[in-house]
This record gives structure tokens, C-alpha cells and sequence, in this order.
């Protein structure tokens, strides 16, 4: 997910993205927890992707948008 793509999404698209995001982190540590994540690298990937939109989020915030 590249910053960019996301700078170009509304507040709610954002918002959207998020719940998205966290639902996948949650589903994959479960997996983690388990045994059963062959991916680990997902863990540090989403966790990245969950701040970016965060950050988009607040940007936009602050802009007024």
C-alpha cells in the first residue's frame, strides 16, 4: 500500500481501510498464536499499513478536509 494511493482516499475510504486493517491483524495473530501463520512477515507489514492510514488520517484531520 503505497502513501500516495492513500492521500487520495476520502476520510471514510480511510476509515474503512483501518477497520479492514485491523481485522486482518487480529485474524493473523490468532494464526501466529496458534501455530498455524506461515507468513510471519504479514505481522510487520500490516502493522506498517495500519500506521500510514493513521497518519493520512490525522493529516486530514488537521487540514480541515
Amino acid at each position: 500500500m503505497k502513501t500516495s494511493e492513500l492521500r487520495e482516499k476520502t476520510l471514510e475510504e480511510l476509515e474503512v481501510q483501518l477497520k479492514s486493517l485491523y481485522k486482518d491483524q487480529f485474524n493473523w495473530r490468532m494464526q501466529q498464536a496458534s501455530g498455524q501463520l506461515s507468513k510471519v512477515h504479514l505481522m510487520k507489514s500490516v502493522r506498517q499499513n495500519i500506521s500510514r492510514v493513521k497518519t493520512i488520517i490525522t493529516e486530514k484531520h488537521e487540514a480541515g478536509v
